[in-house]
């Protein structure tokens, strides 16, 4: 896994949406000894994908907005809950963003399956409190190898 690519994948700051208001996390922060200090879905079991921009190829709008369809519709027939999230860069002057869904209770071998299928370089899987980066890309790395991340909840 490129280096300069992993470290954009744990400093992208997720918006969640909660009852409460969006959530902003990012996947850079200190260990922490009790994860039942974190908001609750942080807590939960959970994963973020998306169809966008497979292998880190930039896609036009259009073809990535029809691959993000698909794979809600999918997850949806899969009777999975699915609520949008958009990832972005830290930085407020950054442009990136990318949408996801957050696929409440999803197994991690399904998710890793749809990031495979979807080509994506990794998917993030939440699991307790705990949050992993799996690789899902084969040509980027040993498919299911994990980075071990902890939660940084943003303001």
């Amino acid at each position: 896994m490129d280096q300069a690519l992993l470290r954009s994948y744990f400093s992208t700051v997720y918006e969640f949406p909660t009852q409460a208001g969006a959530l902003r996390a990012s996947l850079d922060g200190e260990i922490l000894l009790d994860p039942a200090t974190l908001p609750e879905l942080l807590q939960r079991r959970f994963a973020v994908l998306t169809a966008y921009n497979p292998r880190s190829m930039l896609l036009p709008r259009r073809v990535n907005e029809q691959r993000h369809n698909v794979m809600r519709d999918l997850l949806i027939l899969g009777c999975y809950r699915v609520e949008p999230c958009v990832g972005s860069e830290a930085e407020p002057e950054g442009v990136w963003r990318e949408p996801a869904y957050v696929v409440h209770a999803m197994d991690r071998e399904e998710a890793i399956a749809f990031g495979r299928v979807f080509r994506q370089n990794t998917i993030l899987f939440a699991n307790a409190g705990k949050p992993e980066l799996i690789v899902t890309d084969p040509t980027a790395d040993d498919v299911g190898r994990t980075f071990q991340c902890n939660w940084r909840v943003r303001t």
